[in-house]
């Protein structure tokens, strides 16, 4: 019995450091740095595509393209509108602009944090999706921790959570505000216009 106890320590212990070394070369990494301008004000945030190197190219990829500009935030997520939900959650949702020319990339496989490290905290980007390996052009941004977004969380049936690829820097109060602009249920009435997100200068 303490051989497996033995075992089982140094199974986490590996694990930890794994998660330990791969934050430590994220962190080391110059990772790219995006602002996203609204009407609502302007949220700086960051692009690890190390840990998360599929969601992050594909977001790139539409931000590289413009597809993003007059985008919108359309969705707000607060304690008060999941009335048929168990598990609340706390985001606002975003995606790119609906127009007949807009860039459309096939759907991308599921990054689960189980595997890149990242955790849904306050200020995570992620990627929105409806079954595993849909996700395009729609990301959230999490207000406040929210462990059931994570592998094996709660919030969606299937156990296999969402692709955290980012979080903010600068501009939360931003996100708040947008959380709580006016709504009909969970739609933003009227949303909020994305008038581009780019890289920032200097930038990666």
């Amino acid at each position: 019995m303490r051989g497996v106890v033995a075992v089982a320590v140094l199974i986490g212990a590996a694990t930890a450091a794994a998660g330990a070394a791969s934050e430590a070369v994220a962190q080391q990494a110059k990772l790219p740095v995006v602002l996203i301008e609204t009407t609502a004000g302007v949220i700086t945030a960051e692009v690890d595509t190390v840990r998360a190197p599929v969601s992050g190219a594909n977001f790139l990829r539409y931000v590289d393209a413009g597809a993003y500009d007059g985008g919108r935030f359309h969705r707000t997520v607060r304690m008060d509108n999941q009335p048929r939900d168990s598990v609340k959650i706390e985001v606002i949702q975003g995606g790119a602009r609906q127009a007949p020319d807009r860039l459309r990339l096939p759907a991308i496989e599921l990054e689960r944090t189980s595997v890149t490290g990242l955790k849904h905290l306050d200020g995570t980007l992620s990627m929105a999706r409806a079954g595993p390996n849909t996700a395009t052009t729609d990301f959230f941004i999490c207000i406040g921790p929210q462990p059931a977004l994570d592998f094996a969380g709660k919030r969606n049936a299937d156990g296999q959570g969402f692709a955290a690829f980012g979080r903010v820097l600068a501009g939360m109060e931003v996100v708040r505000a947008i959380q709580q602009s006016a709504a009909e249920a969970q739609r933003l009435n009227p949303p909020v216009t994305i008038t581009r997100i780019a890289r920032r200068q200097g930038g990666a």
